[in-house]
């Protein structure tokens, strides 16, 4: 079933692109609403806004920490087409739905990251709002589109533009997914940092929640008929997976598995060494203080196995 959009819900931390796509769905007669600073943009660049206060009939309230929590915008949200009585109490109720939800969230990793604030002024960068318009979107997908990236707003106007402003089921599909996974990593470094404020040296928190990225697709997996790819964990600490190919088939899974191990004994035999590595196991490794010298020692340990392997190099 395809989707037409004739009413957008934008609140967005991240506003690149905003005016331009805020202009598009203005062109097509969409009705916009948006929140504070988000409604602010819009409204300066000319473009008509209804700001969600006077959607809901309530003034935002506690710096902000309470403006789209309102059964106007969530039933608006969460009201499935599909059934009569959902559309009927809708209507009974004064509920306009609402077809698009564009939000993205507060920059909690970047607060959390920062030595300048204290514990109370990176809890308050925690969105509740935000994830819950979101999931709310997401969990509805089938009638509901959700966006937030802004580098889908592009594609989601050239979509609108070719199908009588309509998105198919399988882009809503899509984009609630990708949505799902957005949430999730930002739940991810909430946690995390709470695990961080109540840490004790001689304790393991009972649970471990991490959120990966992939960055780039491999060959095959540890055998040729299997998928693979590489994936870095956010926020990224370290530096192993930026690194550079200057030439040569893609990287396979096995490639991956042995340039990590190489790397790691590298790193552990210190300034100068050299390790050589096939199959996650050493044919030969070697810290002579000199990168070539320590080459020449590792190859002579066993120069027939060392044959497809990976060479590693500390310096």
């Amino acid at each position: 079933m395809n989707l037409k959009i004739k009413r957008a819900l934008i609140s967005v931390t991240d506003k690149r692109d905003l005016g331009p796509f805020a202009s598009a769905l203005s062109k097509k007669g969409v009705e916009l609403i948006a929140s504070g600073g988000t409604a602010a943009e819009i409204g300066n660049a000319g473009i008509k806004i209804t700001e969600i206060s006077d959607v809901t009939g309530f003034p935002e309230v506690m710096d902000g920490r309470v403006k789209t929590l309102h059964p106007k915008i969530h039933a608006g949200i969460l009201a499935d087409r599909a059934k009569k009585e959902h559309l009927g109490q809708a209507k009974e109720l004064g509920i306009d739905l609402i077809d698009l939800v564009v939000v993205n969230l507060y920059r909690f990793r970047e607060a959390a990251e920062n030595p300048e604030l204290g514990e109370r002024e990176i809890v308050e960068e925690i969105d509740i709002g935000g994830p819950t318009l979101i999931r709310a979107a997401a969990k509805n997908y089938q009638s509901v589109t959700v966006l937030v990236d802004p580098d889908d707003y592009a594609a989601l106007i050239e979509e609108m533009d070719a199908n009588g402003d309509n998105i198919s089921i399988e882009t809503r599909l899509r984009l609630a997914s990708k949505a799902f996974h957005h949430t999730t990593s930002y739940d991810a470094a909430v946690s995390g940092y709470f695990d961080r404020l109540q840490s004790k040296e001689d304790e393991l928190s009972s649970e471990r929640i991490a959120a990966y990225r992939k960055i780039r697709s491999l060959r095959y997996g540890e055998n040729p008929h299997l998928r693979a790819g590489l994936y870095m964990i956010e926020p990224h600490v370290g530096s192993f997976g930026n690194f550079e190919q200057l030439q040569g088939k893609d990287l396979s899974y096995n490639n991956i598995q042995d340039m990590y191990a190489a790397f790691l004994l590298a790193r552990d035999l210190g300034a100068g060494s050299c390790a050589i590595m096939k199959h996650m196991n050493p044919c030969g490794a070697a810290s002579c203080g000199n990168p070539m010298e320590s080459y020449i020692r590792a190859m002579k340990t066993d120069p027939a196995s060392a044959f497809g392997s990976v060479v590693s190099f500390n310096g």
